[in-house]
């Protein structure tokens, strides 16, 4: 097996009290939390005082970063949002470090006017500090499910709920009825009305609701009839396919999962599904999120030698070693990994090795491949094992 893809790196100290030397991080996750506040509140396009207190403080500190910089500050809440799209993160008057931001790097889509995946991380900047108080939607919504499953003894149905919320984050209201006459899902049947809530007609045009063909969400719609997919990944491949249409009038209430819920569990959901089906397409034995989720995937090879793999699919790759954390030893496996897509290793020269240079000492075991770096791995670790088993028969022939 080649060294580089499973070699790990050596940890430098560019820790969390060195991000927090410098006055651009704490801003720079303030403006985001703000423009994720308005989106969800108001929308980025309209706002009306007096503001949220975040969107205040956020406006009030770039004003001052500005002027500080010897630049003109934005003259209004509405001038600050439109250069969170038209300026890149590290044209900004800020001192950040190093690994903080990417050449291309911008909080608001210029397309959509809406929060990059980048935007919401930065939002959550908080979440990857290794503080036990900082609880989060997506954790809460998860370790219920959890709990509800394990005291019916039905690992099952935890199984089968986490694929609901990667394979079908929109349903209409026939389609979560439905869900209720599957008894597998029954420990969670209250939670799953819980994390779907309605959506609005703004996510419909001409009366119809659009789904991305790619990633399964709700597009939004653009003026010029164009859509919109939130998925980073969608975006970069190009104009977002529909994947079917669900007339309002004939589908009744249309329902979509929590936006914590598509970002943590159903965008690295897709990258797990899909790393899966490769697997599985070279023989590979492959159970998902076993023991109760201890991580995503377990991965048997036919001499028995296992793999465990925890997919996660961030965009800023400090923030991903800030929350690095050695994979659960249960059920047991041989080697570990953790595995992002490969096009967010394109995208950002030197992903892991801000990877490496941000998690905790703790950590340092931890080891981070692509996707393509993992498939690789298999494929030459099936190769000498066959080549092995070639050989013993061989011996085994001549005796």
């Amino acid at each position: 097996m080649p060294a580089s893809p499973l070699a790990t790196f050596d940890s430098s100290a560019e820790t969390l009290d060195a991000w927090a030397a410098h006055d651009g991080v704490p801003l720079l996750a303030t403006v985001a939390r703000a423009l994720c506040v308005l989106d969800h509140t108001t929308g980025l396009d309209a706002f009306c005082l007096p503001y949220p207190p975040v969107v205040q403080l956020a406006l009030d500190r770039a004003v001052v970063a500005w002027l500080r910089g010897g630049l003109r500050p934005p003259a209004s809440l509405a001038e600050l949002v439109q250069r969170c799209a038209d300026i890149p993160l590290e044209d900004w008057p800020l001192s950040l470090p190093s690994d903080a931001v990417g050449p291309d790097d911008v909080l608001l889509d210029p397309y959509s006017h809406r929060p990059t995946q980048l935007c919401h991380e930065w939002s959550e900047w908080e979440r990857s500090a290794p503080d036990p108080a900082v609880r989060h939607r997506d954790q809460q919504v998860m370790r219920t499910a959890l709990d509800r499953c394990r005291s019916h003894g039905e690992e099952d149905a935890y199984t089968e709920f986490r694929s609901l919320l990667v394979r079908r984050p929109v349903l209409t209201a026939q389609e979560l009825f439905a869900l209720h006459g599957d008894f597998t899902l029954e420990p969670v049947w209250e939670l799953i009305d819980l994390i779907y809530p309605e959506v609005s007609l703004s996510w419909s045009r001409d009366g119809c609701y659009a789904v991305c063909g790619r990633c399964g969400t709700l597009l939004t719609p653009l003026a010029g009839g164009e859509w919109w997919c939130e998925r980073d990944r969608c975006r970069r491949q190009g104009d977002p396919p529909v994947g079917r249409l669900i007339e309002a009038a004939h589908a009744g209430t249309v329902y979509q999962l929590e936006r914590p819920l598509r970002r943590h569990v159903t965008g690295p959901g897709l990258a797990e599904v899909e790393l899966e089906d490769r697997l599985t397409g070279l023989g590979l034995d492959v159970t998902m999120w076993p023991g109760f989720d201890s991580y995503d995937l377990l991965v048997a090879f036919p001499d028995g030698h296992r793999w465990a793999v925890d997919v996660k699919d961030w965009a800023h790759p400090a923030f991903l070693g800030r929350a690095a954390r050695p994979v659960r030893p249960e059920p047991p496996y041989d080697e570990a990994f953790w595995v992002v897509p490969v096009y967010r290793v394109r995208e950002r020269p030197g992903y892991q090795q801000a990877f490496q240079r941000a998690r905790p000492a703790a950590a340092a075991a931890v080891r981070l491949l692509t996707d393509d770096e993992l498939i690789r791995a298999a494929r030459q670790r099936l190769a000498e094992s066959r080549r092995g088993t070639r050989a013993d028969s061989q011996e085994g022939t001549d005796a």
